[in-house]
């Protein structure tokens, strides 16, 4: 066999090695997702069906209409996108900044300040919660409102402070995605724009920031979907009010208190198990995670792009 032969077999092989990979890590993770809209469809009739596994005999949209309704969906998916755009907007201006400011300004204490922003990673928001809940409990400004402290649980502000302060969840990450982006972009371009008479600032926001989107877009989408779905800052913060995450906790037990037919049958059977909460917490995970996949879908390429650029990985 020839040289060419044997590497044209060569890379035959590895192509096929790569596509089998690539078709097990798509299995891997796209399963759980199939898994759940495969429930979803499921009627209360195929749930006692023992010969039902992925495909539903009577598929039915009814778990969906359930969930939407018992979710107040529209309302509460109207807080979620406008508090996930707001913090995530800010947050992406603050930590630009930020990164830009750590990647090509030396000045005293910038490694600490950079380490300091990682450090930030390693500490469990749990642990700062019950401080941070009174900080904003009991705000009063470091002292400048002189004994008269504001309220500021049960609205934004908590997350438009940490935003603006570049405090906010897993704002390390964003600063540090964005500094070696900063990092990996020539020099050139900033000394250009000096010379052209811009200041820092100018050539920040007129030269840098333009060259740095798919950073940007990297940036928007982690603090996005962390907003999107947390759950610990917006009960904490936001007590009373319906965002997705607390729509859908509680939607089950509305759902089984307006159940008709289904309860019915589940009667008959003698229980209401917790497969039957399958079905419709199936139904509505769906429905909150169904805006991130469409907003994924149309950013991946400057997700991707960003990831290899920066060296993110795991």
């Amino acid at each position: 066999m020839s040289l060419a032969a044997k590497e044209r077999w060569r890379k035959r092989i590895v192509a096929l090695l790569r596509t089998v990979l690539l078709i097990g890590i798509a299995y891997v993770i796209l399963l759980p997702l199939i898994y759940r809209f495969s429930t979803a469809l499921m009627s209360i009739e195929d749930l006692y069906d023992q010969s039902v596994r992925w495909l539903p005999r009577k598929p039915t949209l009814r778990n969906f209409r359930l969930m939407w309704e018992h979710m107040e969906y529209p309302a509460a998916f109207a807080r979620s996108l406008f508090l996930a755009a707001l913090t995530s907007g800010l947050q992406l201006v603050t930590c630009s900044m930020v990164g830009y400011g750590l990647a090509r300004f030396n000045f005293p204490g910038n490694k600490l300040v950079f380490g300091l922003a990682i450090f930030t990673l390693m500490i469990p928001p749990q642990l700062i919660m019950t401080p941070t809940y009174l900080n904003f409990r009991f705000f009063d400004l470091l002292g400048l409102l002189r004994g008269r402290s504001l309220n500021l649980i049960g609205t934004y502000w908590p997350f438009i402070l940490m935003g603006l302060t570049g405090t906010g969840f897993r704002c390390g990450l964003y600063i540090f995605i964005m500094r070696q982006f900063f990092r990996g972009m020539p020099k050139e371009l900033e000394e250009a724009a000096y010379i052209d008479g811009a200041g820092p600032l100018a050539t920040f926001w007129r030269v840098m920031i333009p060259g740095a989107v798919p950073g940007l877009v990297t940036t928007f989408l982690f603090s996005f979907v962390w907003q999107w779905n947390d759950y610990l800052y917006v009960t904490t913060f936001m007590a009373g009010r319906n965002f997705l995450p607390q729509a859908l906790e509680g939607a089950a037990t509305k759902v089984h208190k307006a159940i008709d037919e289904a309860s019915a049958l589940a009667a008959s059977s003698g229980f209401l198990d917790d497969h039957f909460y399958s079905l419709i917490n199936n139904a509505g995970m769906l429905l909150v995670i169904l805006p991130l996949l469409i907003l994924y879908i149309f950013l991946q390429r400057y997700f991707v792009e960003s990831v290899e650029r920066t060296g993110i990985v795991g």
